[in-house]
């Protein structure tokens, strides 16, 4: 015969009825500690809690996730955008040759001029 041991509070076993497998177990709740609905409400309470905040992640990485799509997208034609302008700038470089040098220097002439006469003009 099995030996009768208390689980929990309100909770004992007691051995199988003769003639029955040996192997079973009946559990017999005592009545006087018997709050289990409260402690089902408290766990359903959680459970609808924990399914809310599941509920809730699910959610934001969804949005999340488009977001990041969104962004993507903008990355990739941006990056065309701007492969477009550089193959434009190229072959206008090309086209119109290295004049852009000459320009950049004859501007600096004129500045060192402009200073020069504005410099030889104040100091009468």
């Amino acid at each position: 015969m099995a030996a009768s041991y208390r689980s929990r509070q309100g909770l004992s076993t007691r051995p199988a009825a003769v003639g029955g497998n040996s192997d079973e177990i009946q559990l017999r709740i005592d009545p006087i500690h018997a709050d289990f609905d409260e402690e089902v409400t408290g766990l359903r309470k959680q459970v609808r809690q924990l399914r809310d905040v599941a509920q809730e992640i699910e959610s934001e990485a969804k949005f999340q996730n488009d977001f990041l799509n969104q962004l993507q997208m903008t990355m990739i034609k941006a990056q065309a955008g701007v492969k477009n302008n550089m193959r434009r700038l190229n072959k206008s470089i090309i086209r119109e040759g290295s004049n852009h040098v000459m320009h950049v220097v004859l501007f600096a002439l004129l500045c060192f001029f402009i200073v020069y006469f504005l410099s030889k003009f104040f100091r009468r």
